[in-house]
């Protein structure tokens, strides 16, 4: 019994970490920023339709919720971190956009079999630390012959390439928490969703990356926007010459990445794949 209640304590206090790291800088604008047209990407992949029944899972601020409520679906945003739902209802309220918000974790989704026509997840639920768990969870709410989304930074790409750079300078990770970019290597989500799919339709996409002048303006807006970022600087901020490291090791990953156009141009690279629900 003691295990038992071991592992739930473990898991309840991993999970407020990740929801503190999100609430961390400003993900919302980094979102609405960097990577607006993602969402609807997502969206337009899964065909959603009028009148259909949609869950965005660790949906954020909403930037695929939002688009599928517009395009007239009946969608529930469901994210680990309050603050980012709430970032979510204000932009949501100003397009116009009608849904439901919901703090919901993507590994224990409160919601019942076969909800949902479509479940998605765009650069999401690859964060959650236990991919089976919540590949289960994706396959669970979705109806049969309902469609499953995603979209997730790839290892190779930039992305997924910055977070092998920043991992030297991060606290170790729990036992048993996965890497997040494994979610963009096409195998991975294969073998997490198993014969419970079929037509699996997977391509490696890249979205261009242009609002940095150069490497540091991007480096110094990652450090205060984006959780991930913030939390590892914050692990050696009593270490000058850490972060000093850090940051010249993400100024060099920004310039291998540079297209070499007079300024900073980038194509991060992610995997869109779509399924049905056997």
């Amino acid at each position: 019994m003691s295990k038992t209640i071991d592992a739930v304590e473990a898991d309840r206090v991993l999970k407020a970490k990740h929801r503190g790291m999100w609430a961390l800088g400003d993900y919302p604008a980094v979102a609405a920023e960097v990577i607006p047209e993602l969402g609807a990407v997502l969206v337009n992949a899964c065909d959603v339709r009028d009148g259909e029944r949609v869950l965005d899972v660790a949906a954020g601020s909403g930037n695929a919720a939002i688009p599928a409520a517009l395009a007239g679906a009946s969608v529930v945003a469901c994210d680990l971190t309050p603050e980012l739902l709430e970032s979510g209802r204000r932009l949501a309220e100003r397009r116009g956009a009608e849904l439901e918000w919901r703090q919901a974790d993507a590994e224990a989704l409160p919601f019942t079999d076969g909800e949902f026509d479509t479940v998605m997840s765009c650069v999401g639920i690859m964060f959650a630390p236990h991919h089976q768990l919540s590949a289960d969870e994706l396959v669970r709410v979705c109806r049969p012959g309902g469609t499953i989304g995603l979209i997730n930074w790839t290892p190779e790409g930039f992305i997924g390439q910055m977070f092998t750079t920043m991992k030297p300078y991060a606290p170790a990770p729990p036992p048993g928490a996965q890497p997040a970019p494994l979610w963009g290597r096409e195998e991975h989500v294969r073998a997490l969703l198993a014969d419970r799919v079929t037509d699996v339709v997977a391509h490696r996409r890249t979205v261009r990356i242009d609002g940095f002048d150069t490497p540091e303006a991007f480096r110094e807006y990652f450090k205060t926007h984006y959780g991930p970022t913030i939390a590892v600087y914050g692990s050696i901020a009593d270490d000058p010459d850490r972060v000093a490291a850090l940051d010249r090791d993400l100024d060099e990953l920004v310039r291998r990445h540079d297209r070499g156009t007079g300024s900073t141009v980038m194509d991060w690279e992610y995997l869109l794949l779509t399924a049905r629900r056997r």
